[in-house]
């Protein structure tokens, strides 16, 4: 059995075909001509398979503004069912107006009227939004502004939507046509630009892609900031720690840490320091937010008929999440084979959606790139992108049913339930298959052509210095003691092996 130092993929390894290894990417593939064939010629074209997934990721990009042109003409502007029975809502042209940035107010430093006193995000995402309207011209009447504040935008976004790709078809070295199912996501074109998520999403991949690279710090830096931008990808630090400590990595875990501390310092601080209390918002917006759309919780609610008080639901969410965080640690401890840190990062990541008291319709994004690189494979794939787009329906056509008075247009509540359970449902699949691969690491697909964790940085073919359970005791195709004390290694499973 070869030992760990054996199992690293060689750089010249050639790139993995997926219509070689998928059959619903073989199939699928009949659109463009077929599987390739066995005396295929690589490296003779420019359009080699990042740039390919580039430009499919700018096309799905462009069509799903293309679905938003009912709402950008006049839905969004002429009442508030037209925009829902269309399913193109977006919160930037609304937010453009309601928080103040048509009239050049500063996010954080000056008060806004209304129910929200200042800007509910976070000081990255409230930049982003200021730059847009810096872009945006000052004169015309407020629906046009609107409009093309949410075109510039878009524009922005499409930017992100690039890097994400990009960074997802790098970081599995050997796998760059894997990007692809991120790229042709239908959830990922139509929830784009509902919201300004991706900007998170985009420097969560690009330090995904550091980390990959063995750079640590650089990888810290841009979590750092993606946590400044949203609050979930500090999330990723948990599953990190633990596979340092199982691989006796910790060094680099510090340093990554490191970074991701001051990085996202050096953004907050001065907001922190000048404006206290705008800075604050975003935080305790978070707490004191009701039970609202996607989550379970709603269901909970309307099927009793009775409200949950926030703190309640606030303490419950948490226990839920440290239940989940604590299993997914366990099985990185007690695993056969080291997990992935994909596989481990989409698990705590899809864990914090399920026990959230919200899921908006655009929190598919931050899953969608983790997906692609933790369970590149197209069925799996599909039919949880199936769940997504009907939820995706589901909510615009129950507001749609909400606020349309005694017409009733739309689903109503008992449909809507079904959606948010049909979420639910194929997200809970996903970490089942991903769970599945971690104890079965031979049904992993990524790991067939003998590599390890391409994403995984240091982690790459590293030896275990500690682990719990079977796994510290010599197990066929899954690990063997080296020494009296704890230390293993891992592996490779013969090929035709039963």
């Amino acid at each position: 059995m070869p030992s760990t130092e054996d199992t690293r993929v060689p750089k010249d390894r050639p790139v993995v075909p997926p219509t070689r290894r998928d059959r619903i990417a073989a199939s699928g593939s009949e659109l463009i001509g077929g599987p390739i064939g066995r005396w295929a010629w690589y490296g003779t074209s420019r359009l080699t398979p990042v740039r390919v997934v580039a430009l499919v990721a700018i096309g799905m990009f462009a069509l799903g503004m293309v679905q938003k042109m009912p709402c950008y003409e006049w839905a969004w502007f002429r009442g508030a069912s037209s925009q829902y029975t269309h399913a193109c809502y977006s919160d930037i042209p609304h937010l453009f107006l309601g928080r103040g940035f048509s009239e050049n107010l500063v996010p954080y430093f000056d008060q806004l009227s209304g129910d929200m006193q200042y800007l509910e995000y976070p000081v990255l995402t409230g930049l982003f939004m200021e730059v847009a309207s810096w872009l945006t011209p000052g004169g015309g009447d407020i629906q046009h502004r609107e409009q093309i504040y949410w075109m510039v935008n878009a524009g922005m976004l499409m930017i992100c939507a690039v890097v994400i790709a990009v960074c997802v078809a790098r970081t599995h070295r050997h796998r760059p046509w894997d990007a692809l199912l991120l790229a042709l996501a239908p959830a990922f074109a139509l929830t784009a630009t509902i919201n300004w998520d991706l900007l998170a999403v985009a420097l969560l991949a690009a330090g995904m892609l550091m980390w990959s690279r063995g750079r640590p710090l650089a990888f810290g830096i841009l979590i750092g900031l993606a946590t400044a931008a949203k609050l979930y990808p500090v999330l990723l630090l948990g599953p990190l720690l633990v596979l340092c400590w199982r691989a006796g990595r910790l060094r680099e875990f510090g340093v990554a840490l490191g970074g991701t501390a001051t990085s996202w310092l050096l953004v907050n601080l001065p907001v922190m320091l000048l404006a206290p209390e705008g800075w604050k918002k975003f935080y305790t917006f978070s707490q004191e937010r009701q039970v609202d759309f996607g989550s379970f919780w709603l269901i909970i609610t309307q099927r009793t008929g009775r409200s949950l008080e926030v703190e309640t639901v606030n303490t419950w969410s948490m226990v839920l999440m440290v239940l989940a965080c604590a299993g997914i640690a366990g099985l990185a401890l007690t695993a056969p084979r080291r997990p992935r840190f994909a596989q481990l990062a989409f698990l705590v990541v899809a864990a914090f959606i399920l026990t959230n008291k919200v899921y908006s319709p655009q929190y598919v994004l931050w899953l969608i790139p983790l997906a692609a690189l933790a369970r590149p494979r197209w069925r799996d794939f599909l039919i949880w992108q199936a769940c997504e787009v009907m939820y995706f329906l589901g909510i615009w056509m129950y507001l749609a049913y909400t606020t349309s008075g005694d017409a009733h247009k739309g689903l109503p509540t008992e449909g809507y339930q079904l959606a948010i359970a049909l979420h639910l449902l194929g997200t809970l699949y996903l970490c089942a298959v991903v769970v599945r691969d971690i104890l079965l690491p031979e049904r992993d697909g990524v790991r067939r052509d003998g590599s390890d964790d391409p994403s995984g940085g240091v982690l790459d073919g590293a030896p275990d210095v500690f682990v719990l359970g079977q796994t510290a005791r010599p197990k066929e195709y899954a690990a063997h003691t080296v020494e009296a004390s704890q230390r293993v290694s891992w592996g490779v499973r013969p090929p035709g092996a039963a």
